[in-house]
């Protein structure tokens, strides 16, 4: 019997198999009903066409991100607006450069601030804010930025030689198409998924150098600060923040040569002759394509047959303003930056609609500020604690050991719409113990313990002088208000003075 089984088993496993696929069709289409975006028609097929399922590295594949870097660069080198967001960008990012506040337990400020001054110092022979700036510039065009740890032979006169010498994306590449899945374009994955080495070229691919190679040397993990934007998860390179931009960019700048030649043509047609009698008529010889000078304010005759008009701009030249608005509005959306930014237009912005646009804005600014910390200048600190360790003196004696450190970075506030109500809600802030003067001074890169001694001796010079101070007023309900409010800016990085009323005895 058992060819038998065999036969009825065969039978029942095709039995089955049909009805799987059956389920499977119904179940198919029952998906398709209920979401249009997943049904393909005569309409949407090209639309979806691009639509694939590869993965976020096999997505960006080098020649790919080759192209959009080169776009983006092109487009950032020849656009007025492009060039001025992705500055802007920059510098409301990075300021004059962050500034280092150190907690360290046991330790006398005074101690703290030597160590928090001698990275200060440091950053500016290097250049730090500088190389910040441009890191971002470039993650937001070419979509990825590359600093090299290096020793600099030429800091030695003042301790810590430690160095970032930033290369371009395209140095960030395998010499060769490797099909290991470990390896993704000039980066080598460990068994955990982690960067362990980077491969650099040692000359730009577009370099114009005689004998050019691929030639390169690997870099650990630790020597490289790579900051991308990423946008999928498993996403090991970068893809330019301008990138969703590019088309729009190109459609502005076509709609902008099509409305100048259109107002140019009309201008330069003064007069255009044609013949008012039909074809079997007889009027004056006149060449084709003739052309005649015309004086100002002159009187003259036409030739017989013949009838003068003038060409009118037909280009609809009146609804540009609002084009243009429409799409750089769309444009800044996608680097999230409000149009009155972008534009540096708030002509028809009110006061609200200000406030409200930056503190979107700011937000996204204190979120890449946390990036940037956790990816770059953590790494630098760390390696200059390390380099510090070993130059006599630089580091004060008596403080535990950098494990038991702790810290943070603090940037360039903004400056807010409206300075006389942040000044109120500031002393309401301090007053109720809503902010601090660390907080508050950390915005405009200053240190609040040198700048409380200097306020003491002020005072204290003022009391000998017969100067008194005001009293504080009390706190009132619109003060609370403005504190409430001052409480949101800070949380988008608002900067604001500080300063005491005096009054003259």
């Amino acid at each position: 019997m058992g060819w038998l089984s065999r036969i009825t088993g065969r039978d029942r496993a095709a039995a089955q198999a049909k009805l799987i696929e059956r389920q499977t069709a119904v179940i198919g289409k029952l998906i398709r009903a209920r979401y249009d975006a997943a049904q393909t028609t005569d309409i949407n097929k090209r639309h979806w066409a691009s639509a694939d399922g590869h993965s976020a590295d096999a997505a960006l594949s080098p020649e790919i991100r080759r192209k959009l870097r080169n776009r983006a660069r092109l487009e950032r080198d020849n656009n007025p607006y492009l060039a001025g967001m992705v500055q802007t960008l920059a510098s409301d990012l990075v300021g004059t450069g962050p500034r280092l506040a150190l907690t360290v337990p046991g330790g006398s400020p005074d101690t703290i601030g030597v160590v928090e001054e001698a990275v200060y110092e440091w950053g500016q022979r290097i250049d730090l804010a500088r190389k910040l700036r441009v890191m971002k510039m470039a993650k937001a065009v070419d979509g990825e930025s590359v600093g090299v740890l290096f020793t600099n032979k030429r800091l030695n006169r003042r301790g810590v030689q430690l160095d970032m010498r930033l290369v371009e994306a395209d140095q960030l590449a395998s010499p060769v198409p490797s099909i290991d899945p470990a390896a993704i374009d000039g980066l080598q994955l460990d068994e955990d998924g982690n960067v362990a080495r980077y491969w650099i070229l040692k000359y730009h691919p577009g370099a114009a150098l005689a004998g050019w190679s691929l030639e390169g040397d690997w870099y650990d993990a630790g020597d490289v600060v790579h900051w991308f934007h990423a946008v999928r998860p498993g996403q090991h390179r970068g893809v330019g923040e301008v990138v969703p931009a590019l088309e729009q960019f190109a459609h502005l700048r076509r709609y902008t040569l099509a409305v100048i030649t259109a107002a140019e043509t009309a201008a330069d047609f003064a007069a255009i002759l044609k013949t008012t009698l039909p074809p079997e008529g007889v009027a004056a010889a006149l060449e084709a394509w003739e052309t005649m000078p015309i004086s100002r304010g002159m009187m003259t005759s036409i030739p017989d047959g013949w009838d003068a008009t003038q060409m009118r701009a037909e280009h609809p030249t009146s609804t540009f303003a609002e084009f243009e608005k429409r799409m750089l509005t769309a444009i800044a959306r996608s680097i999230n930056l409000p149009y009155i930014v972008a534009a540096m237009d708030s002509s028809a912005a009110s006061y609200s609609s200000m406030r409200g646009d930056y503190l979107v804005y700011r937000k996204a600014v204190g979120c890449e500020r946390s990036d940037l910390e956790r990816v770059v200048l953590d790494p630098l600190l760390e390696r200059w604690l390390d380099e510090a360790a070993l130059v006599p003196g630089l580091i004060p004696d008596g403080l535990p050991p950098v494990e038991e450190w702790s810290w943070t970075w603090t940037w360039d506030g903004f400056e807010h719409v409206d300075p006389a109500k942040e000044q109120s809600a500031l002393e309401t802030a301090l007053r109720t113990h809503t902010t601090t003067l660390q907080r508050e001074y950390a915005k405009r890169n200053l240190d609040w313990r040198r700048e409380v001694d200097q306020r003491a001796e002020e005072i204290a010079y003022m009391n000998a002088k017969g100067l008194v101070m005001e009293p504080a007023p009390q706190a009132t309900v619109s003060d609370t208000q403005d504190a409430a409010a001052s409480s949101e800016d800070h949380l988008c990085g608002t900067s604001t003075p500080l300063t005491t009323t005096t009054s003259t005895n």
